[in-house]
């Protein structure tokens, strides 16, 4: 009923920016907090940035300063912007959304996108 498709991951050099895109498609009434998550390669995956339907954001402190999140709610589409890339920003990146699922019963669930692979070399 609800997906999450991701866009933008790739590989590249650090220093350089990439964004990520994240489109929620479905029976969507509305979309509460969205969010970016990323797990690499042995370790448990972990939250990068947040973002409530209100605008207001979250960041890990890793990234705090070189990344942004950013929202368009007519889109249902949330991005990170990555700036400065550093060889230990390499994960997979998924996007999440709480979303409240149109229909006679309005409910509300988390979705994950498939993940985005961002590989950053040295």
């Amino acid at each position: 009923q609800v997906q999450l498709v991701e866009s933008g991951g790739g590989f590249v050099q650090a220093g350089v920016s990439l964004r990520l895109s994240c489109a929620a498609s479905g029976s969507i009434f509305s979309i509460n907090a969205m969010g970016w998550y990323r797990q690499a390669p042995g370790k448990q995956r972990e939250l990068v940035a947040t973002i409530t339907s209100g605008g207001s954001t979250n960041y890990a402190d890793s990234v705090k300063g070189r990344f942004t999140i950013s929202r368009d709610n007519a889109k249902n589409t949330v991005y990170l912007q990555m700036n400065s890339l550093k060889p230990e920003d390499t994960a997979v990146y998924y996007c999440n959304a709480d979303i409240v699922v149109a229909g006679f019963v309005k409910y509300e669930d988390t979705y994950w996108g498939q993940g985005t692979q961002v590989t950053v070399s040295s």
